[in-house]
Formats: C-alpha cells, sequence, structure tokens
C-alpha cells in the first residue's frame, strides 16, 4: 500500500490545483458505483488514506496521483481539473493502443469523459469455470464480430455467432467466454461512466471480476 508523510505546503497555483482532487476524486468513485475499500485496492492504498485524499485532509503525491488516474480510467490532468473541453467525435484507430491484460485484450473504440464506455475486445478461449457472475448497475451492449460467444444472463446460456448482439440491464449476473479455442472479438458499450476497464470484463482484479471461459465482465 502507497502512504505518504504529512502533506506539505505549496505554492499558490499547485495548491488550488491540488485542492481539486478532493472532490474529483469522490465525484468518479460515485460514478462508478465503488466502495471506499474497492477504490483504494485498485490505486494500491488503503481505505483511510484514501478517505483522506477524498476529504481534503492530504494531498497526494505525483506517485499516488499517478495511480489514482490509472485506478478511475482518468489521466492526472484531468484528477487535477485541468480539462482542455469535450473530446472530439472522432477516435482514431492510432490514437487506441491494444493493451492485454489476463488473456483480455481491448482496445478503446470510445472518447473518455462520455456517459458510455465503448471498448473492442478480444475474448480468450478457456475451460469454463463457476465464477461469481457479474452484477453491477448500468446496461451493456455487445455485438459480436469474430468467432462464437457464449453469453450466460439470469442463468440462461445463449450461443452468439458473429453478427449476433445483446442488451441487457447489467444489474442481471451475468457472465461470457469464447466458445472457441480460436477466441472471439467483439464490440462492448457499457453505461457505467468511467468504470475501469477491468472492473467490467478484463483484468485480473478481484477474483468476481476474472473472466475465464464462461467469467464475465
Amino acid at each position: 500500500m502507497r502512504e505518504e508523510g504529512p502533506a506539505t505546503d505549496a505554492g499558490g497555483d499547485d495548491d488550488e490545483r491540488l485542492s481539486a482532487v478532493a472532490p474529483r476524486l469522490r465525484e468518479l468513485r460515485h460514478r462508478s458505483g465503488l466502495t471506499l475499500e474497492a477504490a483504494a485496492a485498485r490505486a494500491g492504498l488503503s481505505p483511510a488514506h484514501l478517505s483522506r485524499l477524498e476529504t481534503g485532509h492530504r494531498r497526494p503525491s505525483l506517485p499516488v496521483l499517478l495511480a489514482l488516474a490509472r485506478a478511475h480510467s482518468t489521466t492526472v490532468s484531468d484528477l487535477l481539473g485541468e480539462t482542455t473541453g469535450a473530446p472530439g467525435p472522432v477516435v482514431r484507430g492510432a490514437d487506441a493502443p491494444e493493451r492485454e491484460v489476463g488473456g483480455w485484450t481491448y482496445r478503446r473504440a470510445g472518447a473518455p469523459g462520455r456517459g458510455m464506455q465503448a471498448l473492442r475486445v478480444r475474448v480468450p478461449y478457456g475451460e469454463p469455470r463457476e465464477d461469481p457472475a457479474r452484477v453491477h448497475p448500468g446496461e451493456e451492449w455487445l455485438h459480436v464480430l469474430r468467432g462464437r460467444l457464449r453469453l450466460v444472463i439470469g442463468g440462461t446460456e445463449h450461443l452468439l455467432e458473429p453478427g449476433d448482439g445483446a442488451h441487457f440491464d447489467s444489474l442481471t449476473p451475468h457472465r461470457l467466454g469464447a466458445a472457441d479455442r480460436e477466441g472471439a472479438e467483439l464490440l462492448f458499450v457499457h453505461t457505467l461512466l468511467q468504470s475501469a476497464d477491468a472492473g467490467l470484463c478484463l483484468g485480473d482484479g478481484p477474483a468476481r471480476h476474472r473472466p475465464t471461459g464462461r467469467s464475465a465482465p
């Protein structure tokens, strides 16, 4: 866990920027539906330390700012309130590099800071596991581009072929996995603003989030 010493005084401009971090952290956490403990774990902090940051009783160092920005899928500039205006409507492929976590590969297909998250996802094949299904606020939409996808919603399994899609309430327990060894590729959209990608369908976060075989976003 990252911990810091006592807060130090800052110059006028730095002090003003750091004062914007506390309300921004609370806003991002509430939008993502995260508890204090869950948000702290993502950033590698203790809950008590994050609580002090969110209430403005402690100023974050640069390493902690970087960790917090990664945890909330945003930038240090955004945490400091250094906004640059609304993102443009076009997302260039060259500006969205692939990232692989836990065997899943994803590429952002939409701009950050919007009311939806859009991803292009490659889902690996794996032996079915009885991991707890994902349940979280919001809606999900997915469209299969390549391969076959097993999607379990509320205990019912659906086999989706290329060209098939699904749109469902994320509060319904759900899991997914590639049906073939070649894997599957899909477009994925979620309405939970600024949730970390690994908290949706990717990555190696808490065990209930890990998608292997039939596990889900």
